[in-house]
């Protein structure tokens, strides 16, 4: 039998390739916020204005800018809604995240691991904090508190942890649902800046849950010991190199619907 070849270079690459995935997305993000911020100012100044020009122009004049305004006004309802679910989601990641750091077996446990939700956690508040920069651009609040439906499902399974596993198992229900979410919001809000902010995010919480799927492959192996970087590729499971990339298309049925996080 054929001895299959595992190209530690092509690792490499491909684990290079993976931070600049997210060092590319983070550019897309503030380049999409400033974007959003050039094109919300003037339309609230025009908005401002309007009023008085329709006041002097008469009756007829008044109420059909109240029509466009309010038409505007829905369309923007949509897009705060978004960006506020978006942030509450972010927030119940990065809550989830920081309880998790502090566990005995995760703190005290695999470096690498502590090092992932590290990182991933300063992500997360990134996140949220882009988020509820283009809420407020667009004329709503900020959201600061947890996704309600999934801070529930936290609330649940928390004191159900035993383990890394159970820890991975619950980030990669959050990581995924973040992902979903954001997929789905690209063709639900009504600027290509807010289009551009979402696609920048959602792939690096689908890289968050293929990262968490290898290491979920891993522990369940119980071959824990090979959750490192730099990582031995000879000794991996294949589980850990196919088990991140499961969906051709990313799936957006579980998606949450704008409204579910949304300020009160």
């Amino acid at each position: 039998m054929a001895t299959e070849h595992i190209d530690s270079r092509l690792l490499a690459e491909l684990t290079e390739q993976s931070e600049d995935l997210n060092s590319d997305a983070q550019r897309i993000t503030r380049t999409a916020l400033t974007g959003f911020a050039q094109v919300t100012e003037p339309r609230r100044r025009w908005w401002q204005r309007s009023g008085v020009l329709a006041g002097a122009a008469g009756a007829a004049a008044l109420w059909g800018t109240s029509r466009a305004l309010a038409a505007s006004a829905s369309a923007s309802a949509d897009d705060v809604m978004a960006l506020q679910t978006a942030a509450s989601i972010e927030n119940l990641a990065v809550s989830v995240y920081q309880t998790a750091a502090a566990l005995p077996f995760i703190k005290d446990g695999n470096k690498t691991v502590a090092a992932f939700i590290t990182k991933t956690t300063a992500q997360h508040q990134a996140h949220a904090q882009a988020f509820n920069s283009a809420a407020t651009q667009a004329g709503g609040k900020a959201q600061d508190q947890p996704d309600p439906k999934y801070k529930a499902v936290v609330d649940q399974a928390l004191p159900t942890i035993k383990g890394p596993a159970d820890v991975v198992k619950l980030a990669i229900t959050l990581e995924d649902v973040a992902a979903q979410t954001y997929t789905k919001n690209v063709s639900q809000v009504s600027s290509p800046e807010l289009r551009k902010l979402f696609a920048s995010v959602a792939p690096v919480e689908a890289q968050h849950r293929a990262v968490l799927l290898a290491v979920q492959a891993l522990l369940a192996g119980n071959a824990a010991d090979l959750i490192a970087i730099p990582v031995d590729p000879a000794k991996l499971p294949a589980a850990a190199g196919s088990v991140g990339f499961p969906d051709a298309f990313y799936k957006t049925q579980n998606a949450s619907p704008i409204t579910e996080g949304a300020v009160k």
